[in-house]
């Protein structure tokens, strides 16, 4: 038993079946970060087998995180009313078997259907791990650390992809990057009903069918919009998909405030604590995203590295986060969660300082070194916001608490490829219109200004010294660029420092923690087993 923040309660610690259970719950949330990246190694090998037509290539790619983002809320809904394990279990299922559809798809509306189904799926693992960490750790601090290493695993998820699809593809074919899915997920279902405990609201009312189609329409307008913008530039056509989205969001909430059982508590919001922090999840993935983008093209293009081979030169950032995550977590009782999430931001935004200086003929380390700083700034965040995100909503809320925090970061992901990536785009064609070889034809320096790999393309297929020219100028553009993400990217995470500093200021951010004892067994909540 422990002493919580709060005077005259107490509180039980959590022993070995808890932090097992923990271990449980990592690996599901790790693969469904890793779906997210590991196509992108298989990419070429399924167009190969498969010869997808362009359109289906874009919806073989966008169909898993288009569901994965639209149907978060209600999953998380859909766990608070029928338990949170059995939506687990029952995610488990989904994924398992959507992840062997889509290694033997013979073609590519079934490869897309089988991302589809694995973006259902996904929706229901991310969410009910998080809630049921909220109900697994009562202990501020254990669930302080908890959450830490449930956020080192999801980041781990998104490196790992592209490092395990390229060993898998130097072996198998392109199907086995799915099929690593099944024995995680064969894992959970043995392990998950002995180690995990179920819990649901006692009181969940009518589910919202009508407002369960709001939010999947919502957040999928606003995400489509977004990324096709930044896929394909400027159009009204994306722009009004998006307004689209963002008017029926806006109806979903107001159904949510006036019905009398709402999928979403919008009384959450009145919280300080959970609205910055949940602001603060969303401005910090916009940065991260945003600039993430342009690392992967300059390992890959600029420094002329293969998919692999960046992707394990992005594994010591990966590593550096973990030691975020456990400063921030054993500083958090000493000085306060809101000064650590406002020193880390301070870090992540010297790191971006660092890059906002970046040169075209900078080497590996250039990047490697401020990249390091810039994730374990971010690590001894990611961990803290989600814990006052969780630790404001009532327990019975936690699906839905959860499923706000990873849409919030889907957002904040998209809109940071979408916003940085096309101002990035317009100071890149901008330089290279002023800079490109003149005896290049009006074709050739369209094909170039398009993408840097666009670039990359025509030299190889010019005289050489035109080519070298055009390189130098295109590498060139593409570290200014850099060097203006970095800046606003460092931008951000000052403003989201001050943010946090003023608007949460005199406080440790306990007052969203309400420390509960461990529930009773009832038809409400039971345990393991």
């Amino acid at each position: 038993m422990s002493t919580p923040d709060q005077p005259g309660e107490t509180v039980f610690k959590a022993g070995t079946r808890e932090w097992i259970g923990l271990a449980v719950l990592v690996l599901p949330c790790m693969l469904v970060s890793m779906d997210m990246s590991v196509l992108f190694m298989a990419l070429p090998f399924l167009s190969s087998d498969l010869e997808p037509s362009s359109s289906e290539l874009l919806w073989i790619m966008d169909a898993y995180g288009f569901l994965l983002a639209g149907l978060l809320i209600t999953m998380g809904t859909v766990g608070d009313r029928i338990g949170r394990r059995r939506l687990l279990l029952m995610g488990a299922v989904g994924f398992g078997s959507a992840s062997i559809l889509a290694a033997y798809a013979t073609s590519p509306a079934a490869l897309i259907a089988a991302r589809a189904l694995l973006g259902v799926a996904g929706a229901t693992l991310a969410p009910s791990t998080l809630s049921l960490i909220r109900n697994m750790f009562h202990d501020p601090g254990q669930r302080s650390a908890a959450i830490g290493i449930w956020t080192a695993g999801f980041a781990g998820g998104g490196v790992l992809g592209p490092i395990l699809g390229g060993v898998l593809l130097e072996h198998f074919w392109w199907g086995s990057v799915f099929l690593v899915n099944v024995p995680v997920m064969l894992l959970l279902l043995a392990l998950g009903p002995v180690l995990l405990p179920e819990f649901r609201d006692p009181r969940p009312g009518r589910f919202d069918v009508p407002g369960a189609v709001l939010s999947l329409v919502a957040v999928v307008g606003v995400v489509y919009g977004i990324k096709k913008i930044a896929e394909n530039g400027f159009s009204w056509t994306y722009v009004s998909v998006s307004v689209v989205g963002a008017a029926v969001g806006a109806a979903f909430l107001h159904r949510q405030r006036v019905i009398e059982h709402p999928m979403l508590d919008v009384t959450l919001f009145r919280s300080r604590v959970f609205s910055v922090s949940l602001g603060t999840n969303w401005l910090m993935m916009l940065g991260l995203v945003g600039f993430g983008l342009f690392s992967s093209q300059f390992l890959q293009l600029v420094l002329g590295m293969g998919p692999l081979e960046s992707a394990l030169w992005s594994l010591p950032a990966f590593l550096v986060m973990p030691v975020g995550v456990a400063l921030g977590t054993v500083l958090a009782p000493r000085i306060g969660k809101p000064n650590v999430i406002v020193l880390g931001l301070t870090i992540s935004g010297v790191g971006y300082l660092i890059l906002s200086r970046i040169q075209a003929d900078a080497s590996v380390w250039h990047l490697l070194v401020p990249n390091a700083v810039t994730a374990f700034g971010i690590g001894a965040v990611f961990a803290l916001v989600t814990d006052l995100i969780l630790a404001a909503a009532p327990p019975e809320r936690a699906g839905s608490a959860s499923a706000l925090s990873e849409t919030a970061a889907e957002f904040g992901g998209a809109l940071g490829i979408a916003v940085l990536g096309s101002i990035g785009t317009a100071i890149y064609r901008g330089h290279l219109q002023d800079n490109a070889p003149r005896a290049l034809s009006p074709e050739q320096v369209h094909a170039a200004q398009d993408t840097l790999g666009g670039a990359v393309e025509t030299a190889a297929v010019v005289p050489p010294e035109t080519g070298r020219q055009l390189l130098d100028a295109a590498f060139e553009a593409f570290a200014r660029e850099m060097r203006v993400i970095a800046f606003v990217a460092a931008g951000l995470m000052a403003l989201t420092a001050v943010l946090v500093g003023t608007l949460l200021r005199g406080t440790r951010g306990n007052e969203a923690v309400r420390a509960e004892p461990a529930p009773e067994p009832s038809a409400v909540s039971s345990p393991a087993g």
